[in-house]
């Protein structure tokens, strides 16, 4: 079996730890040298996206297709590199999988939302998302293939890779915040948790599906970064009002959404069930694994 991901970044990496031990090909696209070198030592087939002939060679004989970049002002980038390749009809995946966000639903005041509920976005990026959701939905209707919507809210895990995926690093170096905005809610998903999603959609193929991955539990992000801080043994930072916190302009937008999304679509359809239901079991499971990874020092 071949996987090709198209944008390979956090997520993929951990879907591509399912697979390779079960004796998949896994490709991959990178845009820089040093990130093609990193998929290489890893397993994973290093791709130039600007290549179109390295390209055609990872897609052909993909029995599955996953899209993780994110689109820009001119679209899926994904979607430009290789709709024209799907168009030809030489090469037919069985699956083809695009990770979008919840951020396509908007701001529901904290109410439940569905993959029925009609998409809002209140930002560009969001309405970005929706044309490309909307692109490869369209794509596989067209061309009979099993295209399928991921939805995904914040996703956190251990730092595989320096970059902070966890509360854990912000509360170490000082930079976590928490903010005081009454009725505020998101949901996330454990990184693992989204890789075995997949696995389940990759086991069960549905042309046109559209998936919520998330925990059970939506809750305040400063629930999180508090017990996290308890976990480290450390006291939480103190609450700051959000009205008056120096926040970007994306960050506030962000804040400015509040909503339950629920999974139980994914639940009912793909036999899938989240290993960490709520932020509490997956921070302490990421404290473990970054254990065994980074032993602490005396």
């Amino acid at each position: 079996m071949k996987l090709f991901v198209h944008g390979f970044g956090y997520s993929a990496g951990v879907l591509a730890d399912r697979l390779l031990p079960q004796g998949w090909q896994v490709f991959g696209t990178s845009r820089s040298f040093d990130g093609r070198a990193r998929l290489a030592a890893r397993g994973i087939a290093p791709v130039d996206p600007a290549d179109p002939t390295a390209l055609g060679s990872a897609l052909a004989g993909s029995d599955a297709l996953l899209l993780s970049a994110a689109p820009g002002p001119d679209g899926c980038p994904g979607h430009h590199d290789l709709a024209p390749l799907l168009e030809t009809g030489t090469v037919r995946p069985d699956w083809v999988g695009y990770l979008s966000t919840t951020g396509v639903y908007g701001d529901h005041g904290g109410r439940w939302v569905f993959e029925r509920t009609p998409v809002a976005p209140l930002s560009p990026e969001g309405e970005r998302r929706v044309a490309a959701e909307q692109a490869w939905l369209a794509l596989g209707d067209r061309l009979g293939l099993a295209a399928t919507v991921f939805r995904l809210p914040g996703i956190y895990g251990p730092d595989l890779d320096g970059k902070g995926r966890s509360p854990f690093a912000r509360l170490r170096d000082g930079t976590a915040r928490r903010y005081d905005k009454p009725g505020q809610v998101f949901s996330r998903i454990h990184v693992s948790d989204l890789a075995d999603g997949l696995v389940a959609s990759l086991r069960r193929p549905r042309p046109g599906g559209i998936y919520n991955l998330c925990d059970d539990q939506p809750a305040p992000a400063a629930d999180v970064t508090a017990r996290a801080a308890t976990l480290l043994g450390i006291a939480p930072p103190s609450l700051e009002p959000f009205d008056t916190a120096a926040l970007s302009p994306m960050a506030r937008r962000f804040y400015g959404e509040s909503k339950r999304v629920s999974n139980a679509q994914a639940k009912a359809e793909l036999g899938w069930r989240p290993a960490f239901p709520t932020y509490r079991e997956g921070l302490a499971a990421i404290l473990e694994t970054e254990g065994r990874i980074n032993p602490p020092t005396r």
